[in-house]
């Protein structure tokens, strides 16, 4: 059911208007910033609520269009199917904590705050986009907000990364802009309108070409091997929040690119080169699970960690453009899930990992010992994001990994066998962090203060920890979205 208020732009310009006022109100101090820029996120997330209590089609739903720039055929397109939904969703959530959990000790809180709801924006209007011009456009707002606020409230040489990550995800960009380019000029006639593209897909070398040029744009952003050398670094510089964000919304852009242009909008040329998709896929399952297992500063571990849960994604739309049938819907049903998924178990871990860095002197994992004794509270939810995050039964991941394996094992059981080991390695390395920094006596030369979680980290956690559990035991509140597109999808 569709109404006739505009949703879809309510929820996109809310945290643009916070942003605005915490702006506006900047002498006013700290407190009120943290205020206008939590109620305008809760906002954002109660309207996504609603949106999908309205219901979400199986194809795009509750579309606004307005003319932009008629020269050119662009517009204000919006819209929203299933798999677009739930990242809605996944980034009013994300947001909502992270900017709660930032409310305690940032510096300049009104600049911060205003950075993060144009940056909430900028998320939103990329999966809501149906026009190119306006895809790309909120695309690189994406860029130019993540780069300020590593670059501004980082750590140690945050600079240095900031740098790193703009430099990498702006050459995906160029490889992306001259792909959107190549689909607007092969359409007959131009159009930027998504749906247009969607149902009449470029075919031949010119379908290929246009492949490769998002292949390179979303491997770089997702990112996966050998496209990852700015995730470590600036996951390790960047605020607890903005690791979060970046962990959880950005990397999901070039995962949602995958499915809404790769597989949408160039079907005959993946279908032709998944296997090469699959061989990088396969190859960031191991290559991510190893080198986090060789890590000793527990936010660098989470963060290679996100190199090996993106390949079981991308594996996931692999399968679903090779497969029309039952196994690549569940593999596709898999991989969108795994969107959402991820991004709540990964962003708790990395606000947990900021609370244990505001309490310690230290990330280095053989130096904090016994957190278990000093803060029994945030060891538990870390214990329990973990969990998730090596896929036990019953938690987030398990649903959507389940899911994807199943699907890819009818085609490529040998890679599925691959990737299993990936689990194994990632089992092992967040139980060994959990012993070494958890467990045993507590070493309180290291801990800076003994304070368990305040206020507002349980405001944060406690929703993020909710949905783990909910979408683990009743996956079905997130794939009912899900699959009545993922079945549209299969010709």
């Amino acid at each position: 059911m569709n109404t006739s208020i505009p949703l879809l732009s309510i929820i996109l310009f809310l945290p643009l208007a916070g942003a605005f006022l915490v702006t506006l109100f900047r002498s006013s101090g700290p407190k009120i910033a943290n205020l206008v820029a939590v109620i305008f996120s809760f906002l954002s997330l109660i309207t996504a609520i609603f949106l999908g209590i309205e219901g979400i089609g199986k194809g795009f739903s509750h579309i606004e269009e307005v003319n932009w720039i008629p020269s050119l055929g662009a517009a204000y397109r919006l819209g929203v199917d299933g798999i677009s939904y739930i990242a809605v969703l996944l980034t009013t959530v994300l947001f909502m904590s992270s900017i709660t959990f930032s409310t305690k000790t940032i510096g300049r809180k009104s600049e911060y705050m205003a950075l993060f709801l144009l940056l909430e924006t900028a998320c939103l209007g990329v999966f809501m986009s149906l026009d190119l011009l306006l895809f790309y456009v909120f695309f690189e707002i994406t860029l130019v907000g993540m780069y300020f606020i590593i670059a501004g409230w980082g750590h140690g040489n945050a600079k240095k990364a900031a740098l790193m990550f703009f430099i990498y995800t702006l050459v995906g960009s160029l490889a992306l802009l001259l792909a959107l380019l190549g689909l607007y000029l092969n359409t007959d006639p131009h159009s930027f309108d998504m749906r247009v593209i969607i149902a009449n897909p470029p075919t031949g070398w010119i379908g290929m070409a246009i492949f490769w040029g998002l292949l390179i744009a979303f491997a770089i952003k997702t990112p996966l091997f050998p496209f990852h050398s700015w995730l470590p670094l600036a996951h390790t510089k960047a605020p607890a929040a903005g690791s979060a964000i970046l962990a959880g919304i950005l990397l999901k852009l070039g995962a949602y690119g995958f499915i809404r242009f790769m597989l949408q909008m160039t079907p005959e040329a993946f279908r032709q080169y998944a296997w090469v998709v699959i061989i990088i896929a396969v190859i960031s399952v191991i290559y991510g699970a190893l080198v986090a297992m060789a890590q000793t500063d527990i936010k660098r571990m989470v963060a290679y960690t996100s190199i090996n849960h993106m390949g079981y994604l991308a594996f996931g739309v692999a399968i679903a453009a090779l497969q029309y049938d039952d196994s690549g819907v569940s593999a596709l049903d898999g991989a969108s899930l795994q969107i959402f998924s991820h991004g709540i178990v990964t962003g708790l871990l990395f606000l947990l990992c900021g609370s244990i860095q505001d309490r310690a002197t230290t990330r280095e994992m053989p130096a904090l010992k016994g957190l278990l004794k000093a803060y029994p509270l945030l060891s538990g939810f870390f214990v329990l994001a973990a969990s998730a995050s090596l896929g036990l039964p019953g938690l987030a991941h398990f649903p959507a990994e389940f899911q994807i394996f199943l699907g890819g094992y009818a085609i490529y059981p040998w890679a599925v066998g691959v990737m299993l080991l990936g689990l194994v390695i990632t089992s092992a390395l967040y139980l060994r962090a959990i012993q070494g920094s958890f467990m045993g006596p507590m070493d309180s030369s290291v801990l800076k203060k003994m304070q368990d979680l305040n206020t507002s980290e349980l405001l944060a956690f406690i929703p993020l920890i909710i949905l783990i559990i909910m979408v683990g035991i009743f996956p079905d509140t997130i794939l009912s979205f899900i699959h009545e597109t993922t079945k549209a999808f299969m010709p």
